[in-house]
């Protein structure tokens, strides 16, 4: 009688393996200053301590699971059957005044929906983003730029961000949608409380809703040629609840993360010898110095949020159903396994995510950033860095990278002509 080969190599079946989300030790705070102030070192530290999966608090007692490892994040996001974006379950255990949870919970948008309905989303909010013309949006772009440089450029010093690159995505975005400044104004203070994720989160979502169901019914009276209308004349019929969440979604994507990107841009390209330290002599062009900083310091350094369906391992360790898996996106990039330290025209990054959840926007958001950056070049060449680079501050907060500030000087320079 012939032993069956079961009986002499057993199959191996996996062992019980440790969770990130149930971790008895420490949780890494992402929302904390220390991470904020030097994340690089943290995610050195956690790769060297936990490898690919970390144990992270995205606020105080709400924990995920951070992914830092590269090839893992790209397993992930290529997987929505195994990871989908819908938080339904795990927001029934959520707080409501919880500061993540409107960064997180569930909305009838793309970027919390699966199957089907991410299908049908996904293709209204494209098509919606197709009417933008990329030629025209350059000459929008210069006509926003020059006069926000008029009302520094006489006295020699600005703080970049307050004074430059926030209103300037402000007042894309809201082109871009059709919004008017009242309604844009109200949704851009509510989206600044939910990107910090602090205790007026919950209310700066209300404040975000309020706004673009505004807009929406604005729009349907008075459609013109810009975002919005497109998605209201697409052919899947989004009602008012759907159309508030889509738009909301291109809101909060075209107005933080734009602005973090070119402040992020504007940062090395004034303290890096390769792009000029001064500006004036760099070897790199802006593109160049974009390419790079969406793979070392992402305008959104962890998001592309999921919640898997059941348990499942992955790199060793079990994933708990229904708990947050968080793309760090800066982790990934800056992964040894693939960071070679070659940016230039290099875009495996993961700064726009990948998959079937990927940004549709990354083309509009590069030449937004390229020309905001060059409009400002352009106008005062000389500018310098106010203060040592060690001196800039970083906001704290779990999703994004964002300076407080970024202080210039230059030679005062006379109003540019407004054609």
């Amino acid at each position: 009688m012939t032993t069956p080969e079961s009986a002499t190599h057993p199959r191996s079946y996996p062992v019980a393996h440790g969770s990130p989300i149930d971790t008895d030790g420490p949780r890494i705070a992402l929302y904390s200053e220390e991470f904020a102030a030097d994340p690089h070192a943290a995610y050195r530290e956690m790769r060297s301590r936990y490898g690919s999966l970390v144990p992270v608090e995205l606020s105080p007692g709400v924990p995920a699971t951070l992914v830092i490892g590269y090839y893992t994040a790209l397993r992930i996001l290529n997987d929505p059957d195994h990871f989908p974006a819908d938080s339904r379950t795990w927001q029934k255990g959520i707080p409501e005044d919880c500061p993540v949870r409107p960064m997180l919970e569930w909305r009838p948008a793309a970027i919390r929906s699966t199957g089907l309905e991410h299908t049908r989303y996904r293709e209204a909010t494209v098509a919606g983003i197709g009417v933008i013309d990329l030629f025209a949006l350059h000459s929008t772009v210069e006509q926003i730029a020059i006069p926000l440089i008029n009302t520094f450029c006489a006295d020699g010093t600005a703080d970049l961000v307050g004074q430059y690159a926030l209103p300037l995505s402000f007042a894309v975005i809201n082109a871009m949608l059709g919004c008017p400044q009242e309604i844009g104004q109200r949704a851009a203070a509510g989206m600044a409380a939910l990107m910090e994720g602090a205790d007026a989160a919950v209310e700066g979502n209300k404040m975000v809703a309020d706004a673009m169901f505004d807009l929406v019914r604005l729009k349907r009276d008075q459609p013109g040629d810009d975002i919005v209308s497109g998605l209201l004349a697409h052919p899947a019929q989004l009602d008012d609840a759907e159309m508030i969440h889509q738009v909301l979604s291109l809101y909060g994507a075209g107005m933080e993360p734009t602005q973090n990107l070119i402040i992020n841009t504007l940062r090395p390209m004034l303290t890096d010898t390769r792009f000029g330290g001064g500006i004036l002599g760099g070897t790199l062009s802006t593109r160049d110095a974009l390419d790079e900083v969406l793979f070392t310091d992402p305008p959104l350094s962890n998001y592309c949020i999921t919640f898997p369906k059941q348990p499942i391992l992955i790199d060793d360790a079990w994933l708990p159903a229904h708990q947050p898996v968080v793309i760090s996106m800066a982790g990934c990039n800056n992964d040894p396994a693939i960071n070679t330290g070659e940016y230039t025209d290099n875009r495996s990054h993961l700064a726009w995510s990948a998959g079937p959840h990927a940004c549709p926007a990354r083309s509009v958001a590069t030449l937004v950033a390229q020309d905001a950056i060059d409009q400002l070049l352009d106008a005062l060449p000389e500018m310098q860095l106010a203060v040592p680079p060690e001196e800039l501050q970083w906001r704290p907060g779990a999703f994004h990278r964002a300076l407080v500030a970024l202080p210039v000087t230059f030679p005062k320079s006379p109003p540019l002509q407004v054609f």
